[in-house]
């Protein structure tokens, strides 16, 4: 293919050297004249292992020069890629400046073009700026229509600076977001020799996922070094701990509750974390991060009280109310906190959940229900069918394949909030929401 890359900075020189060294013909484009001169004679503008070679060797072949002039690149390739830099703003937001500058000059440069252009955003940037922003300037300045006269999508990089050539080699995926199908297949095209699995999806989904990654990215070193400074001020070796810790590939380095849904709670969870941070103010250590852990829960928990609430509707039926489903126990769930809050707002509250018998509750497990909502048997059902009848929001507590079966006979003057983590499609005729997803 013959591509155009705006930006030779971090991502848009290795994405040249890499994709001229797989045989497409690149153009880079850069405002800067030293960046330009670099490529064309056949050197790295910036420091990255295996890049200069690949470089050098691409120009040699003619798969690869620079250019500042966009429009005769744009004119000569079938697709831009754009790579600037999207730097922070003074309140945090992203700074588009450059990449509105970019797209403005490539519209211009595919109106005078007859034939279909592909323009993807290899920057990144929050979900809804390829609508709100890169669209925009594109159209304006090109008299012509995305989608229909010109295709747009993002591809999100996850390279990182001192192996982004290995990383280009081997992603751990490759996500491209568009808004026809077509143009998807175009830039899929370009990946076509990369063993690494391929996610076509919406715009807005592949912007967020690269949103996702960082974030976690983040939280994994930050929860580490928190971890790290208790294990160093109680004499413990904070590499052998967390040595142990990624040994675990069931729960804690893997898929396990990686998946949007509602507040933890449970015997454990809650009052291990409370004891880790009270360890901590004991020390005089700061751990802003386990701290947050609960005080993000309880936010969960607040939401979920305030969409029942703010929905005017007096009769809710609560279905699954253990703090997980396929389990009796009650102690600290997220869900007995809300029927609490809710009775106490004056709700007329039913629950089921075919895990729970009152009569089996024992130990702590029943002198926490009692103390929470003491006349709980008052508001216990028989069936699903029976709260459902009576019944004018539903909240799905917790997962059970019976209770999304049953929501297929409500109509829409029911209003149905699942707190669960099941997503996929529900059939049901009510109005349906999640708390998250």
């Amino acid at each position: 293919m013959k591509i155009s890359i705006f930006g030779l900075g971090y991502v848009g020189a290795v994405v040249s050297g890499c994709f001229a060294r797989d045989g497409h013909e690149v153009i880079g484009v850069d405002t800067d004249p030293g960046k330009v001169d670099l490529i064309n004679s056949g050197r790295s503008p910036i420091v990255e292992p295996g890049l200069e070679s690949m470089i050098a060797a691409a120009v040699r072949a003619g798969n690869l020069r620079a250019t500042a002039d966009c429009r005769e690149a744009v004119l000569t390739t079938e697709l831009s890629m754009v790579c600037v830099g999207t730097p922070s703003e003074p309140t945090g937001g992203l700074d588009l400046a450059y990449v509105t500058r970019v797209c403005e000059e490539i519209g211009a440069a595919i109106s005078a073009k007859s034939g279909r252009h592909v323009i993807v955003a290899r920057s990144t940037m929050l979900p809804g700026s390829v609508r709100g922003t890169i669209i925009p300037a594109l159209e304006r300045t090109s008299g012509k229509r995305a989608g229909a006269d010109f295709g747009v999508g993002i591809n999100p990089e996850f390279l990182r600076e001192s192996t982004a050539v290995a990383d280009f080699d081997h992603p751990p995926k490759t996500v491209i977001g568009t808004l026809l199908p077509e143009d998807a297949a175009a830039i899929a095209s370009l990946y076509e020799k990369l063993e690494a699995p391929l996610i076509c999806t919406s715009l807005e989904t592949a912007e967020m996922v690269k949103y996702a990654d960082n974030a976690f990215h983040a939280l994994k070193i930050a929860f580490a070094n928190e971890i790290g400074s208790l294990c160093k001020h109680h004499g413990i070796d904070a590499h052998e701990v967390m040595g142990i810790f990624r040994q675990d590939r069931k729960l804690n380095i893997s898929t396990a509750y990686l998946k949007p849904g509602f507040a933890f709670g449970g015997s454990c969870l809650p009052k291990d974390l409370r004891a880790l941070n009270r360890l901590a103010a004991l020390d005089g250590l700061e751990t802003p991060v386990l701290h947050s852990l609960l005080v993000s829960n309880e936010a969960l928990i607040q939401r979920a009280i305030r969409a029942v609430a703010d929905g005017g509707r007096k009769r809710i039926g609560v279905l699954g109310f253990a703090f997980k489903g396929g389990t009796d126990d009650l102690r600290e769930s997220p869900v007995v906190t809300v029927i609490e809050a809710l009775l106490g707002k004056g709700h007329e509250i039913r629950i089921y959940d075919s895990c729970v018998s009152l009569a089996r509750l024992v130990g702590a497990n029943r002198r926490y229900l009692e103390e929470r909502i003491p006349h709980i048997s008052r508001l216990m059902v028989e069936s699903i069918d029976e709260l459902l009848a009576n019944s004018d929001t539903v909240l799905i507590g917790n997962h059970n394949e019976d209770f999304f079966t049953a929501l297929a006979s409500l109509g829409s003057e029911k209003h149905v909030i699942d707190l669960t983590s099941r997503g996929g499609t529900v059939k049901t005729g009510a109005r349906y929401e999640r708390i998250t997803g």
